[in-house]
């Protein structure tokens, strides 16, 4: 039987990050509220280091190691976002660090990544196993296995965030978290749950890419091919053992977002919020818009995942 992290691990792992990991800010829109009718509150995760909410997990798992396995060092698989968080925390901690990513992973996050001092192994998406090589390069040169979300002490740090969220708004009528392994979400549903317990917790995945969504409907962990989406930070083909036991035990619900809303909402945190958030980081607020009677008095947490998106790929979406 799995061990499953409990808000204790959060309070940890708070603790654990602080004066490390930035506190990000909490944004408002009066724009927004008067769209939704409803009182949002933007957990602005595109500020934190590295530029996403990922630094929170990896840190406190990399800080998480003994002394002995940080010095033999450490090796993750992600698309770029907990590349470079992995990669980050191990540079502030001494450890090396080798980073699985594939090959056709957004420039700057490759950049970002070596650019943290981490070695960089790239692969196919399509036709490699991530998780395989993962295993691989772990067994051969001894390293310690961080995965991007299935891991105790990486959703107890992603739940850092949403403790902060309600700790500086008070308690919620709703929150809207990203959804691609399931770190975030199951972290945040974590915090929420604590903090304010009466919250409905709805996680959000990019529509090419509902694998969390059939699971928690079927009871079981559906795996699918790699999703067809510009939210590169969800193409996840399957969530966790871990991942799926808290969401399916804490989440309202689970929705979808097509990539046209996906431009939509950064259209709308560029123009008018004047904020870069990535196409994954804008899977709340889509889903959010998609339900707007529900929230209409409502008090609404959303959690921006990132900010990492390639200048030319953003300018492109938005037809500048």
């Amino acid at each position: 039987m799995v061990t499953l992290p409990t808000y204790a691990d959060v309070e940890a792992a708070a603790a654990r990050i602080a004066g490390v990991a930035h506190k990000t800010p909490v944004l408002t829109s009066r724009t927004a509220d008067d769209a939704l009718g409803a009182s949002l509150f933007f957990k602005a995760e595109n500020l934190q280091r590295m530029g996403a909410f990922k630094f929170r997990g990896g840190y406190n798992a990399v800080a998480s190691l003994s002394p002995a396995q940080r010095k033999a060092g450490v090796v993750a698989y992600s698309s770029g976002n907990h590349a470079q968080a992995v990669a980050l925390a191990a540079k502030l901690l001494g450890a090396p660090a080798v980073i699985v990513m594939p090959h056709d992973a957004p420039a700057a996050k490759v950049a970002a990544t070596r650019g943290y001092g981490a070695e960089v192994v790239l692969y196919d998406r399509y036709t490699e196993d991530r998780e395989a090589i993962g295993a691989r390069l772990s067994a051969e040169r001894g390293l310690a296995l961080i995965p991007p979300y299935n891991h105790v002490d990486v959703i107890a740090g992603q739940g850092t965030a949403v403790k902060e969220l309600i700790e500086e708004v008070g308690p919620l009528d709703y929150l809207f978290a990203p959804v691609g392994g399931g770190g975030l979400i199951s972290g945040s549903a974590l915090a929420a749950r604590a903090l304010s317990p009466d919250c409905r917790v709805i996680g959000v995945e990019p529509e090419a890419g509902n694998d969390a969504q059939r699971s928690l409907a079927e009871g079981r962990i559906v795996h699918i091919d790699t999703p067809k989406t510009i939210a590169d930070g969800a193409q996840t083909q399957h969530i966790g053992d871990l991942t799926y036991a808290i969401m399916k035990r804490e989440l309202a619900e689970i929705r979808t977002a097509a990539d046209a809303e996906l431009v939509e909402a950064m259209g709308f945190f560029a123009t008018r919020m004047k904020i870069v958030v990535e196409p994954t980081g804008c899977l709340g607020l889509a889903a959010a818009k998609q339900i707007k009677d529900r929230l209409k008095g409502k008090r609404v947490g959303i959690v921006l995942s990132g900010g990492n998106v390639d200048m030319k790929r953003f300018s492109e979406l938005l037809g500048a």
